[in-house]
């Protein structure tokens, strides 16, 4: 039989009733109460809701993400990627209150650039409601994303809890990997609206794939990808 996530997008709350099912979190979320604090508990699970924001583009590009506040750094990094469209072929980190945490590099030890590794931290050991913190992704381009900390809900653990997420909401896609950064992506769209057939944007079109459409965000593909990577087990969120 096909696996549960190749079905659950079949009704616009789908992949929410999926989620539901494989963790029995349907009926705790509904009735769960708020908390300001984060825990850094590996066993008790809560229900984390954070915006993301691509910055230094407008209009905006930014995505809402639900997902288990158990989720290990190095676990949000695919979810961040697969939700904003990035292709994961650079390097990122992320910087929380001065420090930054990420894959260590053994041979950059500059002082005060110290690189914690993002496999030993959990999301609610770092951030609690309202904190927020930045992601970047690829160091040339610098891409910067704003993450805010917008709802967290304390759930029950249930036995066959093994951690949830999925993304809410959206809005346009994400620009190309190696678009020259915000300033680059944003000349294109800027040339896009104002000179839709120069020949710098028709360029810009041809490398990018005549399909790309700025405005296009696939909230069900991007659901469907971070289902098939829980499902394989390709990222692991929870105790």
């Amino acid at each position: 039989a096909a696996p549960e996530w190749m079905w659950a997008f079949d009704s616009p709350n789908g992949y929410v009733k999926w989620a539901a099912r494989i963790t029995g979190k349907q009926t705790s979320m509904a009735t769960a109460t708020k908390t300001k604090k984060h825990r850094s508990s590996q066993s008790t699970p809560d229900h984390y809701t954070i915006r993301v924001e691509l910055l230094g583009i407008r209009p905006t590009i930014w995505r809402r993400i639900h997902l288990d506040g158990r989720t290990r750094l190095d676990a949000l990094h695919h979810i961040l990627q697969a939700a904003m469209g990035w292709s994961d072929s650079h390097l990122h980190k992320f910087e929380i209150r001065d420090k930054h945490y990420g894959v260590p590099d053994p041979e950059f030890t500059d002082p005060g650039w110290e690189v914690l590794d993002e496999k030993k931290y959990r999301l609610n050991q770092l951030l609690a409601e309202g904190d927020s913190c930045t992601y970047l992704y690829d160091f040339g381009d610098g891409w910067q994303h704003r993450i805010t900390v917008e709802a967290i809900k304390d759930v029950k653990p249930t036995p066959s809890d093994g951690g949830v997420a999925w993304v809410e909401a959206g809005e346009r896609a994400c620009p190309p990997d190696d678009a020259g950064g915000s300033g680059g992506y944003q000349d294109f769209l800027d040339r896009l609206e104002d000179d839709p057939y120069g020949d710098e944007t028709k360029a810009f079109r041809e490398w990018a794939g005549l399909d790309f459409d700025p405005d296009r965000f696939d909230r069900q593909a991007v659901n469907a990808t971070i289902a098939r990577m829980l499902w394989n087990r390709w990222i692991k969120i929870g105790p």
